[in-house]
């Protein structure tokens, strides 16, 4: 036996569990195992200001890859896990060698969903956005006067056609769903970040699928057959339709698995000596079960779970947070907005700004902040509180928001 900390995935989850644990003197051998050639590092910047060029990908790097060896934390890069051995406490490596623990820690993170291959996934210039190789690929192709095909009106997707005008790149945004952000935004917040897109020259298509994508005979994307029966032409597509947790570790090794692997409030699943952390996996909330794809509840948990590793007794009480930079425009989000019922929209203190709050019944749930920083600071100080103001409260532009969160 060992009393070896592995931590599989190398991400923002992965790295943060092992960050805390060294920063809670925890001196126990770490191994931290990622599938790319690279020490962990930042993701969001890697649509944004890496694929502009405006920030190099040594910038991106949570810390120096000889910070690891320093810190006594055994980084294995390119490797793969293909198995978990719970009776003999191992993992088995893709090249057959196992690696025995005594605590284990799941942070595989998530994959991007893919167009299937029989409608043209598979050619040349279609893209998902995920990791440094992704950005690399599509920072080769965005030059001016290309057409960029964005397939999924989602958060990803309009990060994407935001980035691509930069590029002064022709861009075509289509949503199979009525509206743009349907799973994740209300329509008040949609209108909005609709008429910032079109007004920078984006052409948003709701209601509208993809049938094909039209090969020029080089295996090379050249044109997409939409469902309303138009055919436009494509040098680059971005596919932006979600993502699947990468959980099939955890099921072979006879883990619960539901929208991503089950954990308790402490991290945990059901075998004790196995936790799990960030976008992989689904847990307690408010009386429900959810998966929170973002970076600050994976750096969350993971700093939760390595407390809870160092003897910890306190449970992780996720505070949801998000933001989204498209073009000048800052969006914010503090909250979780499931299970709303009234949207109240607020005006902000300057020109353009604009808030969106979702409340179920007198319950204040969520904020979307667009160019607000103050109405985004003051929602989440009412939220951490437990402050629920009045829906008249918020809809008067006179109240003072902050009166309300002190």
């Amino acid at each position: 036996m060992t009393d070896r900390i592995v931590i599989v995935g190398a991400g923002q989850g992965g790295f943060a569990v092992a960050a805390k644990l060294r920063a809670l003197k925890d001196e126990r051998p770490i191994t931290l195992i990622g599938a790319e050639a690279f020490a962990p590092y930042q993701r969001p910047p890697l649509s944004k200001k890496y694929l502009l060029g405006e920030m190099s990908f040594d910038r991106l790097q949570f810390r120096p890859e000889s910070w690891f060896a320093e810190n006594g934390i055994d980084l294995k890069l390119q490797h793969f896990v293909e198995s978990i051995d719970r009776k003999n406490k191992q993992v088995v490596m893709q090249d057959g060698k196992t690696l025995g623990y005594d605590k284990l820690v799941l942070a595989t993170g998530a994959t991007p969903r893919r167009l299937p291959r029989d409608i043209g996934g598979d050619l040349k210039g279609v893209f998902v956005m995920r990791d440094k190789r992704d950005a690399d690929g599509l920072a080769a192709v965005m030059k001016p006067g290309k057409k960029l095909l964005v397939v999924g009106g989602g958060y990803v997707g309009l990060e994407a056609a935001a980035v691509a005008r930069k590029f002064d790149v022709d861009v075509t945004v289509i949503e199979m769903a009525d509206r743009i952000l349907k799973r994740v935004a209300a329509a008040e917040t949609a209108k909005v970040m609709r008429a910032i897109h079109e007004s920078h020259g984006v052409e948003i298509r709701e209601n509208t699928g993809l049938n094909r994508l039209i090969d020029n005979g080089s295996g090379e994307v050249c044109g997409a057959e939409l469902s309303d029966g138009s055919t436009v032409g494509v040098d680059i597509v971005v596919v932006g339709i979600g993502v699947q947790p990468n959980d099939q570790l955890a099921k072979d090794a006879g883990l619960s698995v539901g929208n991503g692997i089950s954990v308790d409030q402490f991290g945990r699943t059901e075998d004790a000596d196995i936790f799990a952390v960030g976008d992989c996996v689904e847990l307690p909330f408010k009386g429900e079960v959810i998966r929170l794809e973002s970076v600050p509840n994976a750096t969350d948990q993971g700093d939760a779970v390595a407390g809870v590793l160092t003897g910890s007794d306190k449970p992780y009480e996720p505070s949801p947070w998000f933001w989204s930079d498209q073009y000048d425009v800052k969006l914010q989000i503090a909250g979780y907005n499931g299970g709303y019922d009234t949207v109240i929209t607020r005006a902000g203190m300057r020109e353009g700004s604009v808030s969106v709050w979702y409340f179920k019944g007198e319950e204040l749930l969520a904020v979307d902040a667009i160019n607000d920083a103050r109405a985004y600071v003051c929602a989440k100080k009412m939220l951490a509180a437990g402050i629920n103001p009045t829906k008249e409260e918020i809809a008067n532009p006179q109240t003072d928001l902050k009166m309300l969160a002190s």
